[in-house]
């Protein structure tokens, strides 16, 4: 009986260690979250609800929840403008990445690796240096300006640099990469019997891609445009160097109150309130997709 009960605390003691390994592998991921993720957002919270002092840079925690509602009314107009641009800057991209994506996992042969690789090059270069680059390509004298003269589709006094248009080119070339790659790899998970056997079903090519292809590649749709679009809204740099004061998007107002006017708690709570709107539309959005196993 005694061996019999040595041999069950034994078991028991060996379940437990099995049942901590989980938590233990756990630990890092979850202390980074902590000291990287719930930290700072509790101090953005914190932050977002003081008001100024008695000295210069000086702020009191009063808990003024008022500020909120402040930063809404404040920078509406820069709010609708980020989501405006980041949409549509997102559309672009999709409608761009989808064929490159579906050539690159379908039709490239042997050249699968090298385009993939091309794909990703833009990344090698500085983000600032890449959208400097199109402020000289959109320029007066640079080669698309030129070819819309040729083509008598603008005239001499047209600017394609500060303006929304250049705004939105900047966002959908620089976030392309995040549009490409999730729907490369979710068209190349698709087994090619079923598209075949979509064929013998005397389904024609257009048919087979609209009712196949796209459906499978939806997971890769979902995270691509996720991955452009939220970026994309609270980006700063494209407006700065592409745009002019009236297309200023929210990051450039959280910037400007950051490093320039210094006043935290206004910069803090348009931190918040767009992280929160960019989360609530993601949720929105993966259960319309109705691909909730992506959350």
């Amino acid at each position: 009986m005694a061996v019999i009960a040595r041999a069950k605390d034994a078991s028991t003691s060996e379940l437990k260690k099995k049942s901590l390994v989980p938590y233990f592998l756990l630990a890092p991921g979850l202390i980074w979250l902590s000291l990287f993720f719930v930290a700072p957002i509790i101090t953005l919270v914190g932050t977002a609800t003081k008001t100024p002092g008695a000295g210069i840079g000086e702020f009191v925690q009063t808990y003024r929840w008022a500020n909120y509602w402040d930063a809404i009314t404040g920078s509406a107009g820069q709010f609708g403008r980020s989501f405006l641009y980041a949409t549509i800057a997102t559309l672009i991209a999709l409608a761009i990445a989808y064929p490159l994506a579906y050539g690159i996992a379908f039709k490239s042969g042997k050249y699968k690796n090298i385009l993939l690789v091309l794909v990703v090059a833009p990344f090698f270069c500085s983000f600032i240096l890449r959208t400097i680059a199109w402020k000289q390509i959109l320029g007066q004298n640079g080669p698309v300006f030129r070819l819309l003269l040729d083509l008598h589709l603008a005239t001499p006094m047209t600017h394609l640099t500060a303006s929304p248009s250049a705004v939105i080119i900047g966002l959908a070339y620089n976030f392309l990469p995040f549009m490409t790659l999730p729907l490369y790899g979710s068209l190349e998970r698709i087994d090619p019997r079923v598209l075949e056997a979509s064929g013998d079903l005397y389904a024609n090519a257009f048919t087979t891609f609209r009712r196949v292809t796209v459906p499978l590649s939806m997971p890769g749709v979902v995270a691509g445009t996720l991955l452009t679009f939220i970026p994309a809204a609270g980006d700063y740099v494209n407006a700065e160097i592409l745009g002019n004061p009236s297309t200023k998007m929210i990051g450039n107002v959280i910037n400007a109150q950051f490093l320039n006017t210094q006043d935290y708690p206004l910069a803090a709570s348009l931190s918040f309130i767009l992280m929160i709107i960019i989360s609530v539309l993601v949720m929105v959005y993966i259960r319309k997709a109705g691909t909730e196993e992506l959350v």
